[in-house]
Parts: structure tokens; sequence; C-alpha cells
């Protein structure tokens, strides 16, 4: 799929930024759209990997952005256009598969981070959890496809998040480092590419333990 044939393609394809431009009537969490310019400022930049637009893996990183962006600002699962709401499933390293309403109640990061050393999801709302790591990075914590490895129905692809720890964690005083987590997922997309499953594997542990000062492996 080149570029032109791209532009052609349903919102949640094209990107956040054409989700938000079609979002008439949505349910913001903070009352209006995120803000997604310190990606555009910094992304070019510091990702490693530079896809051409309209590959699958482009597409791929497009489409999830969508997904993480819906699940954290969008308040119902009724509105959410990246995923057939109905069925989704998702999971982290094998463990309970969690729906939309769960997903909506609790938030992404407690359900993918969940209980862990450094951090306890069943201490944290929805609203703490976000300000937690909106705190942490106040520059942005990034996330970029790295490969691909596998084409829809069933799109296997490993992913890099990185950001710069310039504020405090949990009261921990912040370091100024670069902190970077790597993993891999397992997304089941319908015709459309929206998401049907999403199935993540990785450690958060050494990332959480680096917020929480050098405990990391």
């Amino acid at each position: 799929m080149g570029k032109d044939e791209l532009a052609s393609e349903p919102p949640h394809v094209r990107g956040r930024e054409a989700v938000i431009a079609d979002s008439a009537g949505v349910v913001w969490r903070d009352g209006a759209p995120p803000d997604y310019h310190l990606s555009h400022q910094t992304m070019p930049s510091e990702r490693t990997a530079h896809h051409p637009p309209g590959s699958l893996a482009d597409i791929v990183e497009r489409v999830v952005q969508v997904f993480e962006m819906e699940l954290s600002h969008k308040k119902d699962p009724a509105q959410w256009v990246s995923m057939v709401t109905d069925q989704l499933r998702v999971s982290v390293n094998g463990g309970p598969v969690v729906g939309s309403t769960e997903l909506a109640e609790r938030g992404s990061y407690n359900v993918l981070i969940g209980e862990n050393p450094y951090y306890s999801a069943s201490d944290e709302t929805f609203e703490s959890s976000h300000e937690i790591f909106h705190e942490a990075f106040p520059g942005g914590f990034f996330w970029e496809v790295l490969e691909v490895y596998s084409p829809p129905p069933t799109i296997a692809f490993k992913w890099r998040h990185w950001g710069t720890f310039s504020g405090p964690y949990k009261g921990a005083a912040p370091t100024g480092k670069r902190i970077e987590m790597f993993g891999v997922t397992v997304a089941v997309v319908a015709a459309d590419l929206r998401i049907i499953e999403v199935h993540n594997y990785y450690d958060n542990t050494t990332l959480l333990g680096e917020l929480a000062h050098g405990h990391g492996n």
C-alpha cells in the first residue's frame, strides 16, 4: 500500500490525528482530545526504525497508536474505532484475558503492568496510574514498531517503548536517563484491521526498577 492509497483508508489506519479529526461527539476523559505535539517533535529524531509510508510496519504502528490513544483518552468503549470492542481480548505474558469494559474501568497501565515489585495495580485508579507515568516522563513516553514478523489476520511484531526519566516516580527522584523497554505483541485483526485480540510479551520489571532508582536488572 502506497502513501496515496493510505490516504483513502479509514481513520484508524491513517493514524491518531485522523481519528481525532473524525471524533465529533466523542466523550474525552479530559474534556478535550489529546495533544501529540511532543511525539511530532521528538519521535523523528529519537526513533530507531523508519518505515516507508503505507508499509505493513507503518500501518501496524499507526493502528496500535490509535488503540493506545483510545484506551487512554476515550471514556466510552462504544466510541473506540480501532477495535472490535465487543470481542476485544487483551493479555500480558499469558496471564488473564481482559475485555473492553475492564480496560475502560481499570486503565491500560493497570492492566498491562499488573502487580510488580515496583508498581501495584490494585493500589491505583485509572487516573492515578496515568498521573504516575506522566509525572515520570513529562517529555513523553514514546512507542515504535521495530519489526513485523507476520501479516494479517494474525500480526506478530517487535516494539520499543522509551522516554527520558525527568520527573519523579512515586517519590523517587528523576535521573535524567533515557529508559527503554522492548517487547513482542501478537495481534489478531479483522479484515478492516480493527483489533480483536492483543497478546503482549515483555519484562517490565527492568524499566520500573530503573524508575525506582537503579533496581532494574
